[in-house]
C-alpha cells in the first residue's frame, strides 16, 4: 500500500508540477535553443502553396463569419485555396458555403460534402484527397484566424523533418465567465509548456482550432482518433518534428457553462486508455531524445489521473492508522472533494474553489472517458457546444 500510495502521488505531482517544472529547468539550460522561421517573400517562387482545410457539421450559426474571415488572410490568393468539408451537415451550412461561393468567385473555394456523418477525423480524411497543395491548415469552423496565421504556419517549415505545426488557440472570452476563464488558467500553462517542447524538441499534442502539416505526410487516422493529440505522436515516432508556433493565433470561445465543458473534455478522452501508453516506441530515449520524458511527463501522467486519485485515496485511507502523515493526505483529499461539491451545490463565487471545481470535473471527464471505452459507447461524432457558437 505504501508503493501504491507513493506511485500514485508521483504521478499526480509530476502531470501538475514536477514535470512544469522540469520544463523550466530544462528551458534555462538550453536558453538559446528557440525554433526558428522561414521570411519568404510576398512573390517569393518558394512560397509554399496551402489549402486551408475547414471541417463544418451544422454550422450554420458560424460559418458564413469563418469564410468571411479566411478569405481576408494574408496570404497570396494565387498558392492559396480554400477546402470547406462538411460532415452531412443537415443544416443551412452547405447553402451558405455555396452561396458564398457563388458570390466570391474569384475566390478559389471548394467544397466537399460527405455522404455519411462520420465525425472531423473522416472528413478530413476525405477532403485531403482533393486537396493539391504543399502545405495543408486546418482548422475549426468556429475559430477566428488572426490575418497572418497561415503565414506564421507556413514560415516554421524551416526544416526538412519538420511535418506539423501547431498555431495558438486564443481564449477569446476568458474574462467573460467563471467556466471559460477556469480553462484558459489551464490552457495558459500547458502552451508555455509546449513552447519549450516545441523549443528543444517536439510538442506532444496540438489543437483542433489551428494547425497544419506537409500534405504529402498526411495520414488517414481511423475516424475515432483526433488529429490534435495523434499527429505530433504519429511524426514523432516517423523521426520527424512537430511544432508549436505561438504568433500563430486562432481565436476561440471556451464553454460558458461546465455542461458544454464536460462534454468538450469526455470526448477528449475518447482514447485515454490507448493513449497511456500509445507504442512501447514512445519510452525509447535512445531513438526519441528528450521527446520520450515530454510525453511520459506531458501524456502518460495526465491520462492516468483517474485511476491514481482512487488508488492515492484507497491507499491513504488503508494508511491512515499507521501514520499521522497517511492520516492527513487521506483527510486533505477528502476535504480537497468536499471543497469541489461544495462549488458545485452552491455555486460559491471563488478563485480557489473554482479551480478545484475545475479539476475534479476534468479528473471524472477522465472516468466517464474510461467507461465509454470500456462499454464500447465511444463514437468518432460529438454534440458541440453550442455556447461556443452564440
Amino acid at each position: 500500500m505504501i508503493i501504491i500510495f507513493a506511485i500514485s502521488a508521483f504521478i499526480i505531482l509530476e502531470a501538475m508540477a514536477l514535470y512544469s517544472l522540469s520544463l523550466q529547468l530544462l528551458a534555462k539550460l538550453c536558453k538559446n535553443k528557440t525554433a526558428k522561421k522561414n521570411t519568404f517573400s510576398e512573390n517569393d517562387a518558394k512560397l509554399p502553396m496551402v489549402t486551408l482545410l475547414i471541417v463544418a457539421h451544422n454550422e450554420e450559426n458560424v460559418i458564413l463569419e469563418k469564410l468571411q474571415n479566411v478569405i481576408a488572410l494574408d496570404y497570396p490568393k494565387e498558392k492559396f485555396q480554400i477546402c470547406v468539408a462538411s460532415d452531412n451537415s443537415t443544416d443551412a451550412t452547405n447553402e451558405i458555403v455555396e452561396t458564398f461561393m457563388s458570390e466570391h468567385s474569384s475566390e478559389s473555394i471548394m467544397l466537399h460534402k460527405t455522404a455519411e456523418h462520420k465525425g472531423k477525423t473522416n472528413a478530413q480524411n476525405e477532403a485531403q484527397k482533393l486537396c493539391k497543395c504543399d502545405i495543408l491548415v486546418m482548422t475549426d469552423a468556429n475559430a477566428i484566424l488572426a490575418k497572418d496565421a497561415v503565414k506564421e504556419l507556413v514560415f516554421s517549415f524551416v526544416e526538412p523533418d519538420i511535418a506539423y505545426v501547431a498555431g495558438r488557440l486564443c481564449i477569446s472570452n476568458s474574462s467573460e465567465n467563471e467556466v471559460a476563464g477556469n480553462e484558459n488558467t489551464y490552457w495558459d500553462a500547458d502552451l508555455k509548456m509546449r513552447l519549450i517542447e516545441s523549443n528543444l524538441r517536439t510538442i506532444t499534442a496540438g489543437n483542433g482550432a489551428l494547425y497544419a502539416c506537409r500534405n504529402e505526410m498526411y495520414h488517414d487516422f481511423s475516424p475515432i482518433e483526433s488529429h490534435d493529440s495523434s499527429m505530433p505522436l504519429y511524426y514523432a515516432l516517423k523521426g520527424y518534428r512537430a511544432l508549436f508556433n505561438p504568433d500563430a493565433k486562432a481565436y476561440e470561445k471556451a464553454g460558458e457553462v461546465v455542461e458544454d465543458e464536460w462534454k468538450r473534455k469526455v470526448r477528449m478522452n475518447r482514447r485515454i486508455l490507448q493513449s497511456i501508453v500509445p507504442s512501447i516506441a514512445v519510452f525509447n530515449p535512445v531513438k526519441q531524445g528528450l521527446f520520450s520524458y515530454f510525453y511520459f511527463g506531458h501524456r502518460t501522467c495526465r491520462y492516468l489521473l483517474w485511476i491514481s486519485h482512487l488508488l492515492l485515496l484507497l491507499s491513504s485511507g488503508f494508511l491512515c492508522t499507521k501514520h499521522f502523515f497517511f492520516m492527513m493526505a487521506f483527510i486533505g483529499q477528502i476535504a480537497f472533494y468536499f471543497l469541489a461539491l461544495i462549488k458545485q451545490l452552491f455555486s460559491i463565487e471563488n478563485r480557489y474553489l473554482n479551480l478545484i471545481h475545475y479539476y475534479c470535473v476534468t479528473i471524472l471527464a477522465q472516468w466517464c472517458g474510461v467507461y465509454r471505452i470500456l462499454t464500447g459507447k465511444t463514437k468518432p461524432v460529438w454534440e458541440k457546444a453550442e455556447s461556443t457558437r452564440s
